[in-house]
This record gives structure tokens, sequence and C-alpha cells, in this order.
């Protein structure tokens, strides 16, 4: 009789929360921020965006506020072209995030590519604003909020919900069943109490400078808790 075949071996794979965890504050925020100069956005809604990243950074994303200040982040897409976005996305991502990007959580994605685990990126940003992300690390690839479009203008609207809570968790399954990975075996970081449904996913979590909810949650469960100072990252290109 011929042997029966081998199972394929399943992968193992990392998946990352964007703000706060992988970088130093929100990047729909951030994005917010830079469309100001491009004559997006009225001077004093910058003021209020640059105040509420602030917040974003001291208490993480705890409220439906926060929620909102994205969702307006977002909306500030509409009429521009796609090409438009992506210029866009790159100069925040040059000027604005790449600048605040963990040195500790980003050793830790070079860590798990260097093992030879695929590495996404989760977030409830602009999936553009992660991919490029994903691109300058060498991640194997980003999910995200789809931000609508007819080919060449931005419609502002989302395209199916945010990639946001549950939505995460579920993003995060449906990804692994497509690419045969072992979701026991993989990994997740997040900061957020709110990232609990793709953290209780995997087998293995690391709360990075959680809020406390996700703290005390962390502590109960006994997962490794990562803590990062805004310190590190001067002297950061």
């Amino acid at each position: 009789m011929t042997p029966e075949a081998a199972k394929p071996t399943k992968k193992i794979a990392a998946f990352f929360d964007v703000d706060n965890t992988l970088v130093c504050g929100s990047t729909a925020i951030l994005f917010g921020k830079v469309a100001f100069t491009g004559g997006s956005i009225k001077r004093r809604d910058v003021w209020r965006f640059m105040w509420e990243h602030v917040m974003f950074i001291r208490r993480g994303e705890k409220t439906s506020k926060m929620a909102d200040i994205k969702d307006r982040a977002l909306m500030l897409t509409r009429g521009h072209s796609v090409k438009e976005l992506q210029e866009l996305v790159d100069q925040v991502y040059k000027d604005e995030i790449q600048p605040r990007l963990w040195p500790r959580a980003v050793e830790r994605l070079k860590h798990h590519l260097q093992q030879g685990h695929e590495v996404w990126l989760v977030t409830a940003s602009p999936v553009e604003l992660a991919e490029v992300i994903a691109q300058d690390l060498g991640a194997t690839g980003a999910l995200g909020t789809i931000v609508g479009h007819d080919g060449k203008v931005l419609t502002g609207e989302l395209v199916g919900a945010p990639l946001h809570g549950k939505a995460k968790g579920k993003a995060v399954k449906k990804l692994a069943k497509e690419r045969g990975i072992s979701l026991r075996k993989s990994w997740a970081y997040s900061d957020s109490v709110n990232d609990l449904p793709m953290l209780s996913a995997v087998g293995n979590q690391v709360a990075v400078n959680p809020d406390a909810q996700l703290r005390r949650y962390a502590v109960a469960a006994g997962w490794e808790i990562l803590r990062q100072r805004r310190r590190e990252l001067r002297g950061q290109k």
C-alpha cells in the first residue's frame, strides 16, 4: 500500500496591531494632520487632530470618540483621486509614521520574519497606510479598513465595517484558513482591550504598552507584557 501522504505543516504567523503597538500614536489621526497641509481640512481642525493624537498616545483607544476621530480622518479622502491618496499615504509614512515606529516592536516583527513566520499588520486605519508600513518593514502583508472608490475617485465611504474589535478577530481567522496558518502556534500583539478578539484567537499573546483593562487581563492570563517608552524614539530615522 502506498503510504498516506503526510499533511502539509501549517504556517506560523505573527499579527501586529498598528496604532500604539507598532507606531506611537494613531496613524489615521496622523493622516488627517498631513491632509491639512494639502488643503483637505481647515486650520481649526488640525489642532483638534493633534490634540486627539496626544490623548490617543496617553490613554489608548478607549472610547467611541476615538473611533469617531478615526472615521473623520478617513472621510477626508472624499473627492480625491486614488493616485492622490497613495501620494498622501507615502508622505504620511515618511514624515509622520516612520519616525514613530517603536524600535522594540519592530525588533519583534523582524525576529518573527527571521524565524520564517508570516507577519501581518491588522489595523482599523486605511489599508493603504498599513500596506506601506508592511512593505517598508518587510512584513508579509496587511489587513485594514478599506476606503471606497469608483476606480478613479475616492468616495470617503468605507467598504464593509472598519477592521476593529470583533472584525479583527474574524479577519485573522479568515486569513489563517486561507493561508494554512496554525492559530494555536501563532502570535498577536496589541495595546488595546478592544483587540481581545484577535489576541484570543492565537496561542501566544503579547500586550504592548497595554491600556488599563488589557493590562489587568494580561496579568490574570499570564500573557507577556512588552513595555515601550517614548524616549526610545529619539534618534530614530
